[in-house]
């Protein structure tokens, strides 16, 4: 898998977003953001690695858990302004234990 992380179109902060949806059944897990580095790192270990906003910080999802996001695949969208991460995840992935954090419909 190969991606120029230099490319990609970062928010003022240096950050991108990055969505993860499962692989197996297409449901959209979590919304993360990724910095240049975290990005190359989840290239580099085949998990999902993003920069948490409130603790200021690289993240490895799952490295508390045990839950991982194991990378499938990367795709950019059309503005080079977010990333959609293809995963087999391993557990849940919002920290209330739910399979996805969009577990509630509120329409």
């Amino acid at each position: 898998m190969s991606l120029d992380a230099e490319s990609l179109n970062y928010d003022e902060h240096g950050l991108i977003p990055v969505i993860a949806q499962d692989v197996a059944t297409k449901q959209v897990l979590m919304l993360g953001y990724a910095t240049k580095e975290t990005l190359s790192e989840s290239l580099q270990i085949g998990k999902l690695v993003f920069f948490s906003r409130s603790r200021g910080k690289r993240w490895l999802k799952g490295e508390t858990s045990g839950n991982y996001l194991h990378l499938d695949s990367l795709s950019i969208d059309c503005d080079s302004d977010a990333v959609l991460a293809m995963v087999h995840p391993a557990g849940p992935t919002c920290h209330n234990g739910l399979r996805s954090c969009f577990g509630d419909s509120v329409a």
